[in-house]
């Protein structure tokens, strides 16, 4: 149903609701009227306190009524006056075309130039800098985030490795693939970089820096890498040759 429709049809249904509201109060009136003047001794409207006192009744009704509806209408005939008369426009057709052009150019003005008065170079302690490929990244967030990752992972090269609780270190959480890690010239594995910047992120009260990031995201996914070659190795050292097979000859 259409708007036009819709409304046609609620001010139909209003009218019709005064009208057997109007009615309804009507008949009562002439009943009641005509009741008081049959059981009344004269029978009559003359003198008849009857009458007099439903006539009163039902004026004050009608007094209180108009004076309910009239305050209500002024009630909102002030809050509707309080309202902008000012013509807003809410899509392209409302206004003329050179208008919404003119408006159009100008809000891709204002917002250029409020883009461009953004500070470039503002730097938080502990994120990521404008412009760089951790920009908008929290450093110590992102860390303990590879946390449940890498345990994953491992879980899936040891399935009956422990269970990771808050506080384990890395090193010791790990120590079973431990052998499996390389070491650099200073001896240090990535695990061992991996576990210093995990428990920077756990424990520090300054921010991780960028660099300090860098490196426990570097050791962490060579310890993924790892991890993933060694299962793909396992994988494939378990799968049967059928060409070597008795049956296959």
């Amino acid at each position: 149903m259409s708007r036009r429709l819709r409304k046609l049809f609620t001010g139909v249904l209003n009218i019709f609701a005064w009208l057997v509201f109007v009615f309804a109060v009507g008949v009562s009136l002439v009943g009641l009227l005509s009741q008081a003047v049959r059981t009344s001794r004269p029978r009559s409207f003359r003198n008849n306190i009857d009458v007099l006192i439903i006539t009163i009744a039902y004026s004050i009704v009608l007094f209180v009524s108009l004076a309910f509806c009239l305050k209500r209408r002024i009630s909102m005939f002030r809050k509707l006056h309080r309202l902008s008369r000012g013509r807003v426009a809410l899509k392209k057709g409302d206004i003329p075309k050179h208008v919404h052009e003119f408006v159009t150019q100008e809000y891709s003005r204002a917002c250029l130039i409020s883009f461009e008065s953004l500070p470039k170079d503002a730097h938080r302690e502990g994120w990521g800098r404008p412009g760089t490929r951790w920009d908008g990244i929290s450093f110590r967030r992102f860390l303990l985030d590879t946390v449940p990752d890498l345990d994953a992972q491992a879980r899936l090269l040891i399935p009956s490795l422990p269970p990771l609780r808050p506080n384990d270190r890395m090193s010791r959480h790990y120590r079973f693939i431990a052998p499996l890690m390389p070491t650099d010239s200073d001896g240090l594995s990535p695990l061992h970089y991996y576990d210093s910047a995990v428990q920077l992120a756990r424990q520090a009260d300054r921010e991780p820096t960028e660099r300090e990031f860098e490196v426990g995201i570097a050791a962490a996914d060579e310890i993924k890498r790892i991890l993933l070659e060694t299962r793909q190795e396992m994988l494939e050292s378990s799968t049967p040759n059928l060409n070597k097979h008795p049956l296959a000859l």
